[in-house]
């Protein structure tokens, strides 16, 4: 049956709702119980999921006009060079970024050269090598936090010591690093970006 030439259902439907749900399940495991367990950043929760639906479908609607690989590395790269002008995203939010539009990539353009056992394979060792960085090697996450300063005296240089400690000990964190990203001379307020290991 069509509706202005469009047919109103065709075998392709069980293809994609299955891939999708193959591609759901292994970016919930990559999303909700790796970057976010490990960041705890619910900022881009939002972000990659909506990201990597996007990227789903349309990889999904495209193929079928035959699209040649040239255009689907066309597509995954303008994806991936997504910035946000106000705040550009850290390397590890940019990496996770790339995981997720080339996981739904993966499983929106598969075909039939390839079986369903090599996609769920891969999605596997994507995931498996994620959970190995994040949780076997534990490895150290730099995490920021900005802080209205008002002890302006301490942003001087010649005070970098003072106003590590004051900040320590008004926080409770072991800082790594401080960025002054704004003086307000009116206000005698100062904007500060602290760098902290996280430790949980």
């Amino acid at each position: 049956m069509e509706f202005l030439d469009i047919p109103l259902f065709d075998d392709d439907f069980y293809k994609m709702i299955f891939r999708f749900t193959i591609n759901m399940f292994f970016l919930t495991i990559i999303i909700r119980f790796l970057y976010y367990n490990s960041s705890r950043r619910k900022d881009y929760l939002f972000t990659y999921y909506m990201i990597s639906i996007i990227v789903f479908f349309l990889c999904f609607t495209l193929k079928k006009y035959e699209l040649d690989i040239g255009m689907a590395l066309g597509l995954f790269a303008i994806f991936g060079i997504i910035r946000y002008r106000t705040d550009p995203i850290p390397i590890k939010e940019m990496t996770y970024l790339f995981v997720v539009i080339g996981v739904s990539v993966i499983n929106s353009l598969a075909n039939k050269k390839m079986s369903y056992a090599e996609i769920v394979v891969g999605n596997v060792i994507i995931a498996g090598s994620l959970a190995i960085l994040e949780r076997i090697w534990i490895l150290k996450q730099e995490v920021t936090k900005q802080i209205i300063y008002e002890n302006i005296e301490n942003i001087k240089p010649e005070n970098e010591k003072h106003l590590k400690t004051d900040l320590e000990q008004r926080t409770g964190l072991e800082i790594n690093r401080i960025l002054i990203n704004d003086i307000d001379f009116l206000k005698d307020t100062a904007l500060i970006t602290i760098y902290y290991y996280n430790k949980k």
